[in-house]
């Protein structure tokens, strides 16, 4: 039996990169997987592939950043996908500046999405978890969230929250059986790290214990591992997934 069957599950951000990565492992689990986004031509080719290898999906055209939406666009789903076991918030955006440089526009609008966002779905979803008395949350935070960098106040500011919010959820929750917890990525292999300079990549890997950059299925799999019933004595914890480059 795959560790998912049975479950539904939606996932931010889901057509491309980790969020992508994270629907399609779930999928292969054997979840309902509800693949969440802004762009729906990379949604519908996100599912086409899912199903093409036999899994679950469903997409779901949505913006985090518009919270008066988030309510009406879940009551859009079909009626056997509206219980909700596992929620992935793993939306994100950067608008990355020296703090003398950034605008108030670009700190308003990371936090809307990355934490604002997570704050008005989990709200959502967490009555009908409630109701059953089961529900998993997990929220993909950062390594900077928990070490901080230069020119990204408001992202770090952003994914810390995360963490706040959800040691705050797993103590109201806990006693419903509902787990909430964080997993923390580092540097992922990603089209942008592919064009750093070579000296800028070699420095980079210099700082990581294991001499290489994550891939996009490193982090999938430890939510994967969250969302199942093997981490169900698991809340409240946030887990690194950066190859030591925090320890």
């Amino acid at each position: 039996m795959q560790r998912l069957e049975g479950r539904i599950a939606l996932v931010t951000g889901a057509s491309q990169g980790i969020g992508e990565a994270i629907a399609r492992r779930l999928a292969q689990e054997g979840a309902r997987v509800i693949a969440a986004a802004r762009n729906e031509e990379k949604l519908a080719a996100l599912v086409a592939r899912i199903e093409a290898a036999g899994g679950s999906a469903h997409a779901l055209v949505l913006d985090v950043a518009q919270p008066a939406s988030i309510g009406e666009r879940l009551k859009s789903l079909p009626p056997d996908l509206a219980g909700i076991d596992v929620l992935v918030n793993n939306a994100g955006i950067t608008a990355d500046n020296l703090l003398l440089r950034m605008s108030l526009e670009d700190w308003q609008s990371v936090l809307a999405t990355n934490l604002t966002g997570a704050f008005v779905l989990s709200k959502e979803v967490v009555r009908g978890m409630m109701r059953k008395r089961f529900g998993r949350i997990i929220s993909v935070s950062s390594v900077v969230g928990l070490m901080g960098n230069a020119g990204q106040a408001n992202y770090a500011a952003s994914k810390a929250g995360l963490i706040g919010f959800s040691k705050s959820l797993a103590r109201e929750l806990g006693s419903r059986n509902i787990t909430v917890n964080v997993v923390a990525p580092g540097y992922i292999e990603t089209p942008m790290t592919d064009a750093l300079p070579e000296a800028t990549r070699n420095e980079l890997l210099d700082s990581i214990a294991l001499k290489r950059l994550g891939h996009v299925d490193d982090v999938a799999g430890v939510v994967a591992f969250l969302a199942s019933e093997e981490a169900a004595y698991v809340t409240g914890e946030t887990i690194n997934v950066s190859g030591g480059l925090y320890i």
